[in-house]
């Protein structure tokens, strides 16, 4: 009687339960990611390319995060199924001990490192420069994502996903309502152009990261973070989450050079193009942050239920979980092919030129939302069952194995409007990748239960 609402309440109420709040954060983080350059690209295109630049840096950090977040959460919960409640609370803190490790990287990159990056990338002095700027706050003052991240996926491990739903949407709500104003200079306040939206993204979320400690300490009676009792490193902990962390973190950094390695290529023709990949990612973040929240819910649920040996409510939670992530994806595919246009006149003040690359870019791209959604759950589903190593090699193969390759040598073959078609061919060898694993990880780890 007891028992975790993830052992016993019907699969179809649970995960839309965990799922709704998560998803509907993560849209609010979307709308402010859409916001944030809409600003941004009123000062001028070359701030908005600056800004898409530093972009891999940011989903870096995310990587961080998120990774040691899967690891940490998927074991967590894994031990309250088992009822392990002590083990559950080790693998809290070093959680947050990991977190704020991974802060100090970023924040030593940030330092030291800003202008090398940017100039790998380009020589346009404004560009470089506003691009630095932007990237040395965002990574100086981002212990704020790390340990807002961190405690936010305790609350998901729990199963009190609600609570994550009020961190993200404060938080940004303010990147939102300051944006503007540190931006242009409204009132009292200075014009500090793109700087102006790294410091309304930081204070976001450090005020989003006050709310989940607040939270976890009142509000998630199952984890005990007690400072009284010390948080000290254990190896054996560490090393657990970061079986699945780490190729979750691989996974996502692996994004990061994809990004990366496609803005080297699209520099090549223009910096109009590479603002038009930077506006895809904010765009597409309305599709797959949904998706995300989605895995965010369904991780703990299988990883409970896998530790509590229940395989039905592991199986009906995949089924259902493929099942809302294509819907949703063909909501996002729809969009794409007849609202692109409209996006990039009224929410980015595109200029023709950028109108004519990037209509065409975004319609064959999001093609790939065909496969992408059974593709996401099915790499989340290997990380839930501790096979992250899975979930590594599908996305090494999709994006450094055919999509950079192919999109070098369409750039070089056949010129900038054949690059994009690189996405949704490296989707399709995923999909086969990811369905031939998943057979594998049934008949070996499910089936069996």
């Amino acid at each position: 009687m007891n028992e975790n609402k993830m052992g016993v309440q019907p699969i179809s109420k649970l995960l839309i339960s965990m799922s709704l709040p998560i998803m509907l954060s993560m849209l609010v983080q979307a709308f402010y990611n859409i916001i944030d350059s809409m600003f941004v690209a009123k000062l001028s295109e070359d701030a908005l390319t600056a800004v898409s630049l530093v972009f891999p840096i940011q989903n870096l950090m995310i990587a961080f995060a998120a990774g040691t977040g899967v690891g940490m959460n998927a074991l967590l919960s894994r031990h309250l199924g088992e009822k392990k409640e002590e083990d559950a609370n080790i693998t809290a803190k070093n959680g947050v001990l990991l977190s704020l490790v991974n802060f100090v990287l970023f924040a030593i990159l940030g330092i030291f490192f800003s202008e090398l990056f940017m100039k790998s990338q380009t020589s346009n002095p404004d560009i470089l420069r506003m691009g630095k700027e932007y990237m040395m706050v965002v990574t100086i003052f981002s212990f704020g994502i790390f340990v807002e991240i961190c405690f936010e996926r305790l609350l998901q491990s729990t199963g009190r996903t609600i609570y994550t739903m009020y961190t993200q949407g404060v938080g940004a709500i303010l990147n939102i309502i300051f944006d503007p104003l540190l931006i242009f200079g409204i009132g009292p306040f200075p014009k500090m152009g793109v700087t102006g939206a790294a410091v309304a993204t930081v204070f976001g979320q450090i005020v989003a990261m006050l709310l989940g400690i607040y939270f976890n300490h009142f509000k998630n009676p199952e984890i005990n973070l007690s400072i009284r009792n010390g948080f000290k490193p254990d190896k054996a902990t560490i090393l657990t989450i970061y079986k699945v962390g780490l190729p979750a973190i691989v996974m996502q950094s692996v994004g990061s050079v994809m990004v990366f390695g496609m803005n080297k290529i699209l520099m090549a023709f223009s910096s109009t193009a590479a603002a038009v990949l930077g506006v895809y990612f904010k765009l597409q973040s309305f599709v797959f942050m949904p998706i995300f929240g989605l895995n965010n819910g369904m991780i703990p649920i299988i990883a409970y239920n896998y530790g509590a040996k229940k395989k039905k409510r592991i199986t009906s939670t995949i089924k259902i979980s493929v099942l809302l992530a294509a819907g949703i994806m063909v909501i996002g595919l729809i969009f794409f092919q007849f609202g692109s246009s409209i996006a990039l006149r009224g929410l980015f003040s595109a200029s023709d030129h950028m109108v004519e690359i990037g209509v065409p870019a975004l319609r064959i791209i999001s093609i790939s939302f065909l496969f992408a959604g059974f593709n996401i759950i099915v790499t989340a589903v290997f990380q839930a069952l501790g096979n992250g190593i899975y979930s590594l090699i599908i996305s090494i193969v999709r994006q450094l194995v055919f999509l950079l390759p192919l999109a070098y040598i369409f750039s070089k073959a056949f010129g900038l409007h054949y690059v994009w078609w690189a996405f949704p061919l490296a989707e399709v060898v995923a999909i086969i990748l990811c369905a031939l694993m998943l057979k594998h990880i049934y008949k070996t780890m499910i089936k069996p239960l």
